[in-house]
This record gives C-alpha cells, structure tokens and sequence, in this order.
C-alpha cells in the first residue's frame, strides 16, 4: 500500500508526488502486520528448529538454589569428610623420605587428593546438575533436537550481528546485568554488615572454629543471592515467553497459506467435493429406470424405491431429490416408463429420514407397501 503526498507553493508551482510506502511501518512478514496469534503448527514447527521461550537465568537460580540447600542440609557430613580427608593426606606427608616421595608418589598423591574431594563434592554437584535439566524440560519440554547448532549465513552476517548488538533483547540483558549486579553487590555487603561482629572475632578464636564460621556466612550469603537470582530468572522467564509469543505472531495471508499447506486449498477441496456430488448423482440417477415407482410431494421432492424381495427383505430409496433434481428424477422415469405417485407424506419422510441404498424403516412399510400394491395392480404384477 503507498500513500501519495503532492505539495502546493505559494507561487502555484505543484511538486512531483512523493510515494512512501506504509510496509516500512508494519512488523516484517508476507500480507501484512502480524497480528495473528501463532498457529500450533507454527509453534511445532519453532520447536523442531530449536526456538523456544527459555531463561537461562532461571536455570541458573534453581541450580544455585538446589546446590546451597544440599550443601546447608548436609554441611556436617561435609565438613566431617573434608576433616578426614585434610588429616589424612597431610599426616600421610611425614611417612615419605626424600628418596621415596618421587614424581610418581607425588602424582599417586595428588590423584588420590582430587579423587577424596571429588566423591564429597559429587553429590552437591549430580543435584544442582539434575535440578537445572528439570528447569529446562519445564520451560521447553523435553524434545531434543541438533537444528540450533547447524551453521546458518544470518549467525555470521555482520548485518544481522550489528542489529542483533543493538536490539532490544540486548538493552534489556544489559538491564539485567546491571540490577544482577547491584543486587548481589548489596546482598554481599547487607551479608557483611550484619555479620559485622562475627567476623571481627575470628583472629580470637581457633582456625577450624574460623573457616567453619566463614564457611556459614558465605553459605547464607550464597542462599540470598540465588533467590535474588530466582526473581530475576521468573522475570526474565516472562519477558522471553512475551517475546516468543511476540515473534511467533502470523499474518492473516500467512494463517491462510498455512491452511492450504495443511488443509488444502478451499477452491480446489470444494471443487473436489462438487465433483464427488456430481458423480454420486450421476451413479443415483442411473438407478432410476430400475425404480418400481417414484413417489412425489408432487413438485419440491421425489424419491425412487425399489423392492427385490430375492435381495432384501424391505424396499430401498434408490433415489431422492428436490426441486431441480426432482424434476430431472422425474423424467428420467417417464423416460423409462417408471410409475409416478403423488403421497406428500410418504415423500417427506423418505426424503428426511431415509438415506440413499438404504431400506426404508418399519414405520413406512404400511404406507409403501399400499404404494407398491397400487403400482403393481396398474402393471398387472403380484402384490
């Protein structure tokens, strides 16, 4: 759509007509502004290309939440295996000489070190590790997929990566950084100030007594800045699923080819079905001449039945139809010499309540079989 400006001087003088184009104002995407709510089939196909609504922030809160709780429920069992340990290497110094504490001894040594830390510290970190995958199979689902990682010309386009620096998912990381900051800058210095008094005591009392007291300041410490971080990632987790429901809108012309991708085109599924109705009245009007009768209302409907009793044990509506239908039923049976009845009733209730190839219900037998015995009397037939 353009909109045509022309601009009249004072002097008389008319300027050339200035064309802008109103597509410059409007979000990017075929037939228009977006403003469709997103399709399951395009929130489907978003999700196999690895495009979701995730905080990461989120992940990162529940992680660090998980690892200080298990660290504060189980600190004893910690601190004990983290004792038994230091006095275990350290008093296992004295029994080397010079001669013997080699390279090889030195490295059996420190393996065996990391290995004594490694088993106190894996259960803090096999919990912090299994918290952050439920977080993120709660925000996502679980559905793995590789297609993010796949090279795309847009990741490496300068273009895109200088407007992507200067978007406003950017500005808004640099917000959460910054109050990320300030707030764990004031937590730590709330933290210290209240333990004031506790930490000016620690050149007074034992080093064991020391390091367990700093151990629980940052213990506490570490707890407040992770639910600080929990409100950051609950915000953050809002902010990305407003903006992929943002990102994931449709335009009206887009929700249309979708429905043709999936659905079909309505032109052509209508002309399908024109054509299936055009050869069903073609197959029903070819049973016509075979008809015993047809019977009327006498001009908006007709209804042909037929009766084999070799076949059936209750005739069958071969055909039915009304208005310009009925009249063409109608001379193809005086073209086959078909016998035509007029019964209102009879016909409105073949027309409504019975189907086409099906047998009529017992509360019509009366009615059709007086028809049928008129016919068959006119004939010369056995009733």
């Amino acid at each position: 759509m353009q909109l045509h400006t022309s601009v009249l001087r004072h002097d008389g003088r008319i300027y050339e007509p200035v064309k802008l184009s109103l597509q410059f104002f409007a979000e990017e995407g075929p037939g228009g502004e977006k403003t469709e709510e997103a399709t399951p089939k395009r929130l489907e196909d978003a999700r196999k290309e690895g495009q979701v609504a995730r905080s990461q922030e989120l992940t990162t809160a529940v992680a660090l939440i998980m690892l200080f709780a298990i660290i504060k429920v189980f600190i004893s069992f910690i601190t004990d295996g983290f004792t038994d340990s230091f006095k275990l290497m350290y008093g296992s110094i004295s029994t080397y000489s010079k001669e013997v504490f080699n390279n090889a001894y030195a490295t059996a040594y420190m393996n065996e070190a990391i290995t004594e830390v490694l088993i106190i510290c894996l259960p803090m970190f096999t919990a912090a590790v299994v918290a952050a995958i439920v977080v993120n199979a709660l925000q996502v689902k679980w559905k793995p997929t590789v297609k993010p990682l796949k090279p795309k010309a847009s990741k490496i386009s300068p273009l895109k990566g200088f407007k992507r620096i200067f978007s406003k998912d950017k500005i808004f990381d640099l917000l959460k950084a910054i109050v990320k900051i300030i707030l764990v800058g004031y937590m730590t210095y709330s933290t210290l100030k209240d333990e004031a008094d506790v930490i000016n005591v620690l050149y007074d009392i034992e080093l064991f007594s020391a390091v367990m007291l700093v151990g629980d300041i940052v213990l506490n410490m570490g707890i407040k800045i992770s639910l600080v971080f929990l409100v950051i990632g609950i915000v953050d987790y809002i902010y990305q699923k407003l903006k992929f429901n943002r990102e994931m809108r449709m335009t009206k012309q887009e929700i249309k080819d979708e429905f043709k991708q999936t659905e079909g085109d309505p032109k052509i599924k209508g002309q399908i079905r024109q054509r299936m109705r055009d050869a069903s009245r073609r197959r029903m009007m070819q049973k016509v001449p075979e008809a015993d009768v047809v019977i009327t209302n006498p001009t908006h409907l007709a209804c042909a039945i037929k009766y084999d009793r070799d076949v059936g044990t209750a005739p069958v509506l071969v055909a039915k139809g009304a208005d310009f239908l009925a009249q063409r039923i109608k001379e193809v049976a005086r073209e086959n010499f078909v016998p035509i009845v007029e019964n209102k009733p009879l016909a409105r209730m073949l027309y409504h309540n019975v189907e086409l190839d099906e047998e009529i219900p017992e509360e019509l037998y009366k009615m059709t079989a007086e028809v049928l015995a008129y016919v068959y009397a006119l004939e010369g037939k056995e009733a």
